[in-house]
């Protein structure tokens, strides 16, 4: 198989690019021109107009070099490339370092501006000369009051090691090292590791799952008292954090980092929680075409049916390329734009970073796809999912500045799974009804897991600071009691929440990265909401575009208030949630029609 992979040319030459010393010189000098310049200043912290010049002046830095320029992305995606290589590992640790000292000195100037007095703050937004920074500025502004002094900030930031992910990693580095003898596809034994395990409870084969699970739980009952003491540790230290910053709920700095509004995450738990009828249903439609009367819980995810049909990548590109053409000429332009740069590395390879991503860095530089195609069907649905990440920074580039090239966390997933889904239905067409089910089943089990099973976790994370807050210290037995009572509420009567479930927090890193689960619901809710519009009126996808363009320019909320949709009203919610439920009742239906219920 002839490999496709990155031309990184663009970046560097090679590896031992002769002009690599040269290139981190010229980053150096216009990273200390700015810094040096505006380091004793305080002049742009009382003048909008001078504020205006520092920040044209920061978003060219910011364009053109950054803090590590072309060698930082060269190197980090090398190391991608090829995991193993001392010599990658070696040249990127020297420019992450390098990188560190710039950033650590030009700080100052973001963290500055948040401390402009409140007084002046109105007069440095409705400047019209900084209209192209508003939202910046708005952005930092927000998460101002809950910032201490400079030397109190070093002081928190010096202990997040000790206190929060040093915790952390020792729980997940005990899990990493537990291997297991269990039953393997072929009948025999054999010893796997933590991650194998978790992957072999999917098996089709019964034995194999349940031998899986067993072993799975095993781990996780002999780690969860570790695991106790982490979390009320990690609690323990938000608690604090919280408490200094003035915070007036946990969730709070999550959703100022993202961008988004209390309120507005606040109407998608209420709407998402208030269908829960949903997930049940459909682990009740599983269960029947299983045969059996209730899933454990650990067989919830277990592929149904045979999804054998292989996808080469060269008909994968053709068939999103057609999907994306349907959809806007634009984005079957960018597409053929990538291949044409080859800008995507697409087979699996010895030392290679397994799965998939979409990266970028500067907004000067180009997008790069990282795929471990193989041919089956969800290999070409996360090619089309990386491809809308890149469809994504390609507008951006187009419309926004260097200081607003990104997506907040809450909308980050929109552009992704947008494409996935319009790709996916193209590949339904041309299935027949028994591949059509399976897909269909595949697809409903996704979503399931991404919107209600996340907002299940959120409420879940809701009840554990509150009770821990409340209480002080919560034992492995009050936590499982919790995180139970969270899973049964979306799952149903279709699921049995077996004995070893009340462990299955101890292995949740999201729960960790406090409150970040719900944009995987919000992100995938408005991609099935544009997608229902464009349904309705192709012509929307201009305003698809308008929001795919928009970058951190403005609010999600305002973003969409442009295009005519409130996203805290509950009925946009719903309208994402109403394509889950149709798609539910088609399954349904055709399962009757095939005999399989």
């Amino acid at each position: 198989m002839k490999q496709i992979i990155w031309n990184l040319k663009q970046l560097l030459e090679s590896d031992d690019d002769p002009g690599i010393k040269e290139k981190r010189k010229i980053v150096e000098q216009k990273s200390y021109i700015f810094i040096n310049k505006w380091k004793d200043r305080k002049d742009y912290l009382k003048d909008p107009a001078i504020l205006k010049q520092a920040l044209d002046e920061y978003e060219i830095w910011k364009r053109e070099c950054g803090t590590d320029g072309n060698e930082g992305y060269y190197f980090w995606l090398r190391t991608m490339q090829d995991q193993n290589d001392p010599n990658l590992k070696a040249n990127f640790n020297k420019i992450e370092s390098f990188s560190k000292r710039i950033e650590n000195d030009i700080q100052f100037f973001h963290l500055r501006i948040a401390n402009i007095l409140k007084r002046y703050q109105t007069k440095f937004l409705e400047y019209i000369g900084l209209k192209d920074y508003k939202h910046l500025l708005e952005r930092i502004f927000a998460g101002s009051r809950y910032l201490l002094s400079e030397p109190e900030e070093k002081i928190l930031n010096l202990k997040t090691s000790t206190s929060y992910s040093n915790w952390v990693k020792m729980t997940s580095g005990f899990l990493a090292k537990e291997e297991r003898k269990i039953i393997l596809e072929d009948g025999s034994k054999g010893v796997k590791t933590f991650s194998e395990i978790l992957s072999l409870m999917n098996s089709k084969n019964k034995k194999v799952r349940d031998s899986a699970a067993k072993a799975f739980n095993d781990i996780l009952d002999k780690n969860a008292e570790v695991a106790e003491t982490e979390i009320n540790s990690v609690l323990t230290n938000k608690k604090v954090d919280d408490e200094l910053r003035k915070v007036s709920r946990p969730d709070l700095t999550r959703h100022i980092s993202d961008d988004i509004d209390s309120e507005i995450v606040d109407a998608l738990i209420k709407t998402v929680s208030g269908r829960f009828d949903i997930p049940s249903r459909y682990y009740g439609l599983k269960a029947r075409l299983m045969r059996v009367k209730i899933l454990k819980y650990h067989e919830r995810n277990v592929e149904y049916g045979n999804i054998n049909k292989k996808f080469p990548y060269n008909e994968s590109i053709k068939l999103i390329h057609k999907a994306f053409k349907n959809l806007d000429n634009e984005f079957a332009d960018i597409l053929t734009g990538f291949m044409g740069n080859n800008q995507f590395d697409v087979y699996p390879r010895k030392g290679k970073v397994s799965g998939a991503f979409c990266a970028h860095h500067l907004i000067s530089q180009p997008t790069y796809i990282l795929l471990n195609h193989t041919e089956k069907l969800r290999d070409v649905l996360t090619l089309a999912h990386e491809l809308g990440h890149g469809i994504n920074n390609e507008l951006i580039k187009e419309k926004q500045n260097a200081l607003n090239f990104g997506t907040p966390t809450s909308t980050a997933e929109v552009a992704s799974t947008f494409m996935e889904d319009f790709v996916l239905q193209e590949i339904l067409k041309q299935a027949d009804d028994e591949l059509g089910l399976s897909i269909m089943v595949m697809k409903l089990n996704d979503d399931v897991s991404t919107i209600f099973r996340q907002v299940a976790c959120y409420k879940f994370e809701q009840e554990l600071h509150q009770e821990f807050r409340q209480k002080g210290y919560l034992s492995k037995e009050e936590i499982g009691r919790l995180f139970q009572k969270h899973m049964s509420s979306y799952m149903g009567d279709s699921v049995e929440q077996s004995a070893g479930s009340k462990n299955w927090w101890v292995y949740w890193s999201h729960i960790r990265s406090f409150f970040y689960v719900y944009s995987y619901a919000s992100g995938l809710l408005i991609s099935k909401s544009l997608q229902n519009s464009v349904k309705d009126k192709p012509k929307f996808i201009e305003k698809v575009k308008e929001f795919l363009s928009a970058g951190l320019s403005d609010s999600p909320k305002n973003i969409f208030k442009k295009l005519g949709v409130d996203i805290t009203d509950r009925s946009f919610w719903n309208k994402g949630l109403n394509e889950v439920e149709t798609l539910l009742q088609e399954t349904t239906k055709l399962a009757g029609k095939l005999g399989k219920i």
